[in-house]
Parts: structure tokens; sequence; C-alpha cells
């Protein structure tokens, strides 16, 4: 097992350097650059100045020297300075990663609660009710576009019941009641389309479970359902939820830019949105290489929560 993740933590370091290339090399093919942004278009500057800034920016020099002189400063854990506001990119992130994680929280948490029992449900109870009112939700949730939804919402309330939540960012140890009332509508948002990816994959491979020789002798063993369901059942079922559920947990850790964006949450999705928006280079490239390591490892997490719930998965 120690063998396993050593050498998983070794396969990191390749996957991030490639993405650190990608998304500087992406950064500067984008129009303009953060001197012109700085500028602006009304601003009369010699190109005498201009080049006092680029200089010191950092950007006179050539591509692959910028490159490597952050490369450097990330092995040493520094991700440099914000080209905007000149603050480490280690404190602006960790400024808006509180508001990730209880975005990513609330959202998981609200959702695996309503997924899991009804994808069991529908499973155990087949062609039933239940499993017609799942199927139902799993086709809206993934037919309507979070953005969309996110829109739906703000509109409905704001007009309908004549309230929206706060339009400036509250943290929940700060006021605990004004920042439910902030993150309710983006947790709604973000949780349709993970009910209805869990509970269809949930219902799917339970269903599978439950047609295997071994579920059929415990029941004739004078098996309860409920003991069955718990004893046999449910580890092997969640083999193939986790790998989702993992997933999602990566990518809502990413930042759900599109819901951060329309409710004004200064999140981590928002922080890099921006980032691209002011050609802020070395934000988003800290920002995003904070999201692949972060990635990266959720997913080694989930691969070592196989062999707890399968004692025949073994790693060496």
């Amino acid at each position: 097992m120690n063998r396993y993740i050593l050498r998983r933590i070794l396969l990191l370091l390749p996957t991030l350097l490639g993405v650190s290339i990608l998304v500087f090399g992406l950064m500067r093919l984008l129009p303009g650059d953060v001197v012109q942004v700085l500028i602006g278009p009304e601003l009369n500057v010699s190109d005498e100045q201009r080049a006092a800034l680029y200089r010191m920016l950092g950007l006179d020099a050539p591509l692959h020297v910028q490159f490597f002189r952050w490369l450097g400063g990330v092995l040493r854990g520094d991700l440099g300075f914000s080209l905007r506001t000149d603050q480490p990119v280690i404190k602006i992130i960790q400024q808006r990663l509180p508001v990730t994680l209880e975005l990513a929280i609330l959202s998981l948490v609200f959702s695996w609660l309503l997924a899991i029992p009804l994808g069991i449900l529908a499973a155990v109870r087949r062609n039933g009710a239940i499993d017609l009112f799942s199927q139902l939700v799993g086709l809206i949730g993934l037919s309507v576009p979070n953005f969309w939804l996110a829109t739906m919402l703000l509109l409905f309330t704001s007009l309908v019941m004549r309230w929206q939540p706060s339009p400036l960012w509250v943290g929940f140890f700060d006021r605990p009641w004004i920042n439910i009332q902030i993150m309710i509508l983006p947790v709604i948002s973000l949780s349709v389309a993970q009910v209805a990816v869990v509970m269809r994959m949930m219902r799917s491979t339970m269903l599978e479970v439950l047609g295997h020789d071994y579920i059929r002798t415990a029941r004739a063993k004078g098996l309860s359902e409920t003991a069955m369901l718990v004893g046999h059942a449910l580890k092997n079922a969640f083999i193939p939820v986790v790998t989702v559920m993992g997933v999602q947990v990566g990518l809502l850790l990413s930042g759900a830019v599109v819901i951060e964006q329309i409710y004004g949450l200064p999140g981590i999705g928002w922080m890099i949105l921006n980032g691209i928006y002011q050609r802020d280079y070395t934000l988003v490239q800290g920002g995003v290489l904070f999201v692949a390591v972060a990635f990266v490892l959720v997913n080694l997490l989930v691969d070592l929560l196989y062999a707890y719930l399968d004692p025949r998965i073994r790693y060496t």
C-alpha cells in the first residue's frame, strides 16, 4: 500500500508539470496582456513607460525564462504574486478557499443524502412508484443545465417571493443565518445534477449486485432484507458510485465557476475566471495548479477507499 501511494504521488509530478505548461501557454495565447489591461484604452503612455511596466512585472524576459522562473518559485512553495494586486497568490487562494469548500461540502452532503437512499429504494422496489419517480428526477437533473437553473431560481425568488440573498459574502462563523441564506440557491443549483448522476449510478449498481448468486444465497439463509442490503449488497454496489462521487468532489473543489459567477460567490472559480479576464497570469497559473493538486489527491483517496469497500482489492 505504501509503495502504491508513493508511486501515485510521483506520478503526480509529471501531471502537474503538464498542467502548468498548458495553462502558461494558453494564458499567453489570449489577446492582450496585463500591461494593456492596467493601462486601459484611454491613457496615453510612452513606449519607455510601457517597457518599464513590463520589466517591473517580469514580462520582458522570453517566455521560457518566465516559465522557469515561476516553476522555480513553485518548487520552493512560492506561487508568486498577483500582477494586479501584488498580493501573494497563496494568500489569495487561502482567502477564496473557504467559500468554495463550503459550497462543495454543502452541495455534496445535500445531493448524497438524497441520491443514495433514493437509488437504493429505486433498485429494491424496481418498477414501482419510487423507481418511476427516481427516473423522472434523474431525467430532469441531467437535462437542466445548472446555469439555467441558477438563473431561474434567482428570477423566481426575486419576482415571485420578493426575496433575494445578500449580494455581499458573509462567512458562516460571522453570521450563520445570513450565510445559510446566501448558500441555499447555489447549493440547490449545483445539487440537482449531482443527485441525478449519483442516484442513477446507485440504482444501476444495486440492481446488478442484487442479481448475484451470493445475494440469493443470503436470502435463502433467511436474512432479512435490511441485513442483506447492509451486510452484503451495499459495499459492492458502492464501488462504482464512489468513483462518480470522487469526480464530483474534484470538480466542486476546482470551483463551480459559473455558479460562483452568477451568485457572486468569491471562491476559487470566481478568482480564476476574473484572473483570466484581467490577464493576471500568476494568479491563474497558481489557481489552476492548486485545483490540479486537489483533483489528483481526491482521486488517490478514492482509489484507497476501494480497498476498504472490497477486501479483494490490493495495491502493491
